[in-house]
């Protein structure tokens, strides 16, 4: 009988009494919400779990490397806010930011024409404070429950409708360059989304996205620097790498007596994302049992360690690509959206339909970034940026082939020899496919080309991305589609249940950025699923010990106990849900007005 769980051996299985393959949780993918899991877990003293990667490396969406002598993030970019974030907490409280800096240097941008005409800086302000607020009233549509017009249904729609209306002001002479800025503007909104055409996101939907206020926080060292403070929780052999997921049997516990699956999941993912201070722990209201340090638990009663061992068969079979197996009583799904909806095969028997459905109505975008490395700095040190102002095609007409990096839409400087840019959608997706010369020429040709400057020189290295094709990711963030609502988002999180002794067991709980309903496409969105996941199976085993109501030595608490307890107490969720609830009809825009670059 293993520890925190034995089962029984049915015939054709082998006998895994004692192995090292049972454990009481396995999470899947060690990306930011995986890790939150795993870590949470230990922090709580639970030790029997495993945490299973299919690459090499962790991190997930989050990848510094250098370039250039520059560090460029290849995935997450940002911390998305500072007040309530844990991310930005955990940054601060390891030296991660200068809180006490200059700030960021002024952005100064420039933008040109096809026919290397510099656009007065006066338009281009005049048009972006009249997009912040086309956008803005899109937003509203979610926080004031008001009908749209009729036939218009995604944002792309409703935007493209404001537009229209606002260059019937202007003579047709100058409304052609207004309109270009207004494509640029489009193009960049969907990198920022996570989408190919704003028209893929839904209108009603768009709002739902909650702004943490402080604006977008780069990390001098890189975003990589949040995992080592979530890593130093997590002992080094519970985590193994190349171990990718072929099948998760989620009903393998089926078989037993009292155990029936409850495959819709009624309680919906509000478990999933809910507050830890919403949990009533039955002696200290709004803090969680389980939160408090191991030395807070009396050695009788609530022990970790003393947890009931069932004699049964674990809920759960995993299958590895490497033909290893394992086996749990509880798993955390990790695994990125674009992973579970474009692998059917990925859980047996297959996720129910209501799922499903859910999944079809979110857009798991491509965004993708190309780095350009030069041996000297070629532009003005005062220009942080080159925006690009296409001319308008029609694109039926035009072959993917000719016209994928019209997608792109600016040149950003990571330092005075290093560029990105940005692309998305269909061209980003084009573009993997394509060797790194191409790109690196195509990207030199625009340049000359706006910049009218047939000097400009050849990249000494180019990087782009490949979200799309990453089998372990499939895309980059997620947003709304059209059609969809947040419920969509709540019902992918919601865990797959278990009736175990006219109990309600969460077999599979689901985390990641897509599985939160208000910080979806974020960093913070994805470590808080985790985590919450994470609390939800601790409570689940809690409930299902034979120990009753968990009790407090306090006496026994050591002060570093306590301090790390009132620290847990003092940040993450409870900050962020009363913040959503104070804040939800008030929200600043996601964009300020700088012409930042999108995450």
């Amino acid at each position: 009988m293993a520890e925190g769980g034995g089962f029984d051996v049915t015939e054709g299985d082998h006998d895994e009494s004692g192995d090292e393959s049972f454990s009481k949780f396995i999470v899947i993918g060690a990306g930011l919400s995986g890790l939150s899991a795993a870590s949470h877990l230990a922090k709580n003293g639970f030790k029997d779990f495993k945490l299973l990667e299919a690459r090499n490396r962790l991190g997930g969406r989050v990848a510094t490397m250098q370039i250039g002598g520059s560090k460029v993030e290849l995935g997450a970019h940002w911390i998305h806010g500072i007040l309530g974030n844990p991310l930005y907490e955990l940054a601060v409280s390891n030296n991660l930011v200068d809180v006490g800096g200059k700030g960021p240097k002024p952005h100064n941008v420039v933008a040109t024409t096809e026919e290397g005409r510099r656009l007065p800086f006066s338009i281009l302000q005049e048009i972006y404070e009249a997009y912040f607020w086309f956008f803005k009233r899109c937003e509203e549509y979610f926080l004031c429950k008001y009908q749209p017009p009729e036939g218009v249904q995604s944002v792309g729609d409703h935007v493209e409708l404001e537009i229209n209306i606002y260059l019937q002001r202007y003579p047709p002479q100058q409304r052609y360059l207004r309109r270009l800025v207004f494509d640029y503007l489009l193009k960049r909104e969907c990198c920022i989304t996570g989408c190919g055409t704003m028209s893929e996101v839904d209108l009603q939907a768009i709002g739902s996205y909650t702004e943490l206020p402080g604006g977008n926080i780069a990390l001098p060292n890189g975003y990589s620097g949040v995992l080592a403070p979530i890593l130093k929780n997590i002992p080094q052999e519970k985590i193994l790498k190349q171990h990718a997921i072929k099948t998760i049997h989620w009903q393998y516990g089926k078989q037993e007596e009292d155990a029936d699956y409850d495959s819709d999941g009624s309680d919906s993912s509000v478990n999933t994302v809910k507050s830890i201070s919403d949990i009533d722990t039955g002696q200290i209201r709004g803090i969680s049992a389980v939160s408090l340090p191991a030395s807070l638990h009396s050695s009788r009663r609530g022990s970790i360690e003393n947890l009931q061992k069932r004699v049964d068969r674990p809920n759960v079979k995993i299958e590895c690509e490497n033909g290893s197996v394992f086996y749990a009583d509880h798993v955390i799904c990790t695994a990125p959206l674009g992973v579970i909806h474009k692998n059917p095969s990925l859980f047996n028997p297959p996720l129910p339909s209501k799922r499903q459905k859910s999944m079809d109505k979110l857009v798991f975008g491509v965004v993708n970034k190309i780095f350009l490395a030069y041996d000297k700095p070629f532009l003005n040190p005062e220009i942080s940026e080159v925006i690009v102002l296409w001319n308008r095609i029609d694109e039926t007409k035009v072959p993917m082939a000719e016209r994928w990096f019209r997608k792109i839409y600016s040149f950003c400087k990571v330092s005075e020899t290093v560029l990105l840019a940005w692309i998305c959608g269909e061209e980003a997706k084009f573009m993997e496919s394509l060797k790194m010369n191409v790109v690196a020429e195509a990207c030199t040709l625009i340049l000359k080309k706006f910049l009218a400057d047939p000097h400009i020189p050849k990249p000494k290295s180019c990087l782009f991305t490949s979200w799309g094709s990453q089998p372990y990711t499939g895309g980059s963030y997620t947003s709304i589609g059209t059609g969809g609502t947040q419920q969509d988002i709540e019902t992918i999180a919601e865990p797959l249940y278990m009736k175990y002794k006219k109990k309600k067991v969460p077999v599979v709980c689901f985390a990641g950025e897509h599985c939160h309903p208000s910080f979806y496409s974020t960093g913070h969105g994805a470590f808080l699923t985790g985590r919450t996941a994470a609390q939800l199976c601790i409570r689940s085993v809690k409930e299902l010990s034979q120990h009753g109501e968990v009790t407090y030595n306090l006496t026994d608490a050591s002060v570093a106990d306590l301090s790390t307890w009132l620290e847990e107490v003092s940040c993450g969720d409870k900050n962020l849900e009363d913040y959503r609830s104070k804040t939800s009809a008030s929200r600043p825009r996601r964009d300020d007005g700088q012409f930042v670059t999108p995450r």
